[in-house]
Parts: structure tokens; C-alpha cells; sequence
């Protein structure tokens, strides 16, 4: 299913859960993720040596799109 129409459309999926609303993400949003390393660089062949390196960048992303709550944390975090 193509979620990318529009917040509303997801909403009036059969399948939609409420519990998961904060996981929605504006395709701007989605864009400003994807460019960082930790998804840039995966085809890299080194990629896993320097993951703990691409994943530093990875949470303050998360937080400068606004993605700071409990669905965003790993669990056991």
C-alpha cells in the first residue's frame, strides 16, 4: 500500500493501529534520514566495520525531524 498520499489516507487503512501514529514520517522527513551514512553507505564493503560510526549520526537525525519518543528508542533503551 502506498503511504505516501497523505496522513489520512493511512488513517483509513483497515490495518491502521493508532499505538503506531507516531511512526508516521513526512516524506521530506523520510528524504533527511536516508541521506546519512548509516543508510548511504550500506553497499559499502566495509560498511559493518564502521557501523557503530554511521549509527552515532543516526539518533540525532532522528531527533531533528522530530522523531524523539518511545516508538524512535530501541527497546530496552
Amino acid at each position: 500500500m502506498h503511504f505516501f498520499r497523505s496522513e489520512e489516507h493511512l488513517k483509513n487503512w483497515t490495518q491502521y493501529d493508532p499505538a503506531t501514529e507516531e511512526g508516521m514520517v513526512p516524506l521530506k522527513d523520510l528524504i533527511t534520514l536516508f541521506s546519512i551514512d548509516f543508510f548511504t553507505k550500506r553497499l559499502e564493503p566495509d560498511y559493518f566495520s564502521h557501523l557503530a560510526e554511521y549509527m552515532v549520526g543516526f539518533f540525532p537525525m532522528l531527533s531533528q525531524i522530530g522523531k524523539t519518543g518511545s516508538f524512535w528508542m530501541p527497546q530496552g533503551a
